[in-house]
C-alpha cells in the first residue's frame, strides 16, 4: 500500500509546489508573494518528509525541521518588514 501512496503523494505535493512557485512569480501584491513563499517552504518540508519515508532515512526529517525553523523566521521577518519598514527596532 505504501508503494502506491508515496509516489502519489510525491506527485500531488510536487504539483502544489509548482503552483505555489507560480503564485510567487505572478503574485499581484507583496502579501500574496509572502504567502506563496510560506506555502513553498511548507511544500518543501512535505517533499523532504516523503523522501525520508521513501528512503527510510531520519536525516531528511532533520533537514525538514531546519527548513521549518528558517521558514518561520523568514516569514515573520518579511511580515514585520512589510508592516513597519524595519526588521530590527
Amino acid at each position: 500500500m505504501l508503494n502506491i501512496a508515496v509516489p502519489l503523494a510525491f506527485a500531488l505535493v510536487a504539483a502544489a509546489f509548482a503552483l505555489s512557485f507560480w503564485r510567487l512569480l505572478i503574485g499581484p501584491s507583496t502579501p500574496d508573494r509572502i504567502l506563496a513563499l510560506d506555502t513553498l517552504y511548507i511544500n518543501a518540508i512535505a517533499l523532504l518528509v516523503l523522501l525520508g519515508i521513501h528512503l527510510s532515512s531520519a536525516l531528511y526529517f532533520e533537514a525538514a525541521l531546519l527548513i521549518a525553523l528558517m521558514g518561520f523566521v523568514g516569514t515573520v521577518a518579511l511580515c514585520k518588514y512589510l508592516l513597519r519598514g524595519d526588521i530590527i527596532e
